[in-house]
C-alpha cells in the first residue's frame, strides 16, 4: 500500500541465493574448514598480484634504466652508460630468472595447486559452493529488512519499510495518480 509516497507493507525477510546456502547435512566445522581454504586462497592470490605488481615495477625500472643509459651517452659520460648497460640493463632478479619467470612459476606451481585443491574440497564437501563461510556470517551481521543489509542484490532493488520513493521512481504511480489519494478527489 502507498500512502505519501511511503511502503507501508511490510517485506518478509530475504535469505541467501541457493548457491550460498549449505547442503543439507553439513557441519559447521566443515563449513569453517571451507572458509579457511578459501581464505588462504585469497591469500595466494594477493600475493600473485604482488608478483604482477613487482614484476611490472621491474619493467618500469629497467626501461628507465635503458633511457639513463640514452641519457648518458647524450651527456658524454659514455664510460658511466657502458657500466649501467653491461652491468644492470636485462639483469636478472635472482638466479636465472626475470620476473616473469618468477610470475610463472608461482602460477603454475603454487596457485595453481591451491586453487585446485579449494576447488576439489568445496566440490567434494559442499556441492561446489564457494564463501559458505562468509554468507552465513553476512547473515549473522547483518540488520535484516533494513537497506543497504540485503540478502542478495535483487533484494536492493525493492522498497524497504519507511522508505521514501524518490522523484520519478518508475515502480509505483505517483501521489496523484493512486486511488485515494489526488488531491482533486478532496
Amino acid at each position: 500500500m502507498l500512502r505519501n509516497n511511503f511502503i507501508m507493507t511490510i517485506l518478509p525477510p530475504s535469505s541467501p541465493d541457493f548457491s550460498h546456502q549449505r547442503p543439507h547435512g553439513m557441519d559447521d566445522k566443515t563449513v569453517e574448514a571451507l572458509g579457511k581454504l578459501s581464505e588462504a586462497l585469497e591469500a595466494v592470490e594477493h600475493a600473485l598480484g604482488f608478483l604482477f605488481g613487482f614484476h611490472r615495477l621491474y619493467g618500469s625500472a629497467d626501461l628507465a634504466l635503458g633511457e639513463a643509459v640514452d641519457l648518458l651517452h647524450q651527456a658524454g659520460a659514455h664510460e658511466i652508460a657502458e657500466r649501467v648497460s653491461a652491468d644492470i640493463v636485462g639483469r636478472n632478479v635472482i638466479e636465472g630468472r626475470w620476473t616473469f619467470q618468477i610470475v610463472e612459476d608461482y602460477d603454475e606451481n603454487y596457485y595453481a595447486a591451491v586453487k585446485t585443491v579449494e576447488k576439489r574440497a568445496r566440490d567434494e564437501l559442499a556441492e561446489g559452493k564457494r564463501h559458505l563461510f562468509e554468507a552465513e556470517m553476512k547473515e549473522d551481521r547483518r540488520t535484516h529488512g533494513r537497506r543497504h543489509h540485503e540478502a542478495q542484490a535483487t533484494d536492493a532493488a525493492l522498497p524497504h519499510v519507511g522508505e521514501t520513493l524518490g522523484e520519478g521512481a518508475s515502480s509505483v504511480e505517483p501521489d496523484d495518480q493512486v486511488p485515494g489519494n489526488n488531491s482533486a478527489d478532496e
